[in-house]
């Protein structure tokens, strides 16, 4: 019972957490989330980036439209399946990215200095190989 009280408590957390460091985007998540799995996993077809990202086929071409149209992302046909389209980031596309990651990092880091001692600054660096191990956990599916 207590495990499922800290699996909660860590949950909201987290998820908190997650949501106000994206106050700093500048684009909209779904775009911001593309190209962070195209720039991490290299080209995938929409059909792999909706599922990837857990939401419909239609939601994930809505996003690509706007990244093709914003010249971050390209398409070239599949090489194995001509019907389909592999997307790759773009040189533009990557440096959005890259500012819109150091705009979150500045965000959380600034936040980070002001409210923690350097104990608890500390402490939270040791937190994160613990995160990092749980979400290979979670998502070894």
């Amino acid at each position: 019972m207590e495990d499922d009280a800290l699996a909660e408590d860590l949950r909201q957390a987290v998820g908190e957490l997650v949501r106000a460091v994206r106050a700093a985007d500048t684009m909209p998540s779904g775009g911001a989330a593309i190209l962070g799995h195209l720039d991490r996993g290299g080209p995938q077809t929409t059909a792999d980036l909706a599922h990837r990202r857990g939401v419909t086929h239609q939601s994930a071409a809505k996003s690509v439209k706007e990244l093709l149209g914003d010249g971050l992302v390209r398409t070239e046909p599949h090489p194995s399946d001509g019907r389909k389209l592999l997307l790759h980031i773009t040189d533009a596309g990557r440096t959005r990215l890259q500012r819109e990651r150091a705009l979150r990092a500045g965000w959380l880091g600034a936040a980070i200095s002001d409210t923690l001692t350097p104990d608890e600054q500390r402490q939270l660096r040791d937190c994160v190989p613990l995160l990092t191990r749980l979400t290979a956990r979670i998502t070894e599916r």
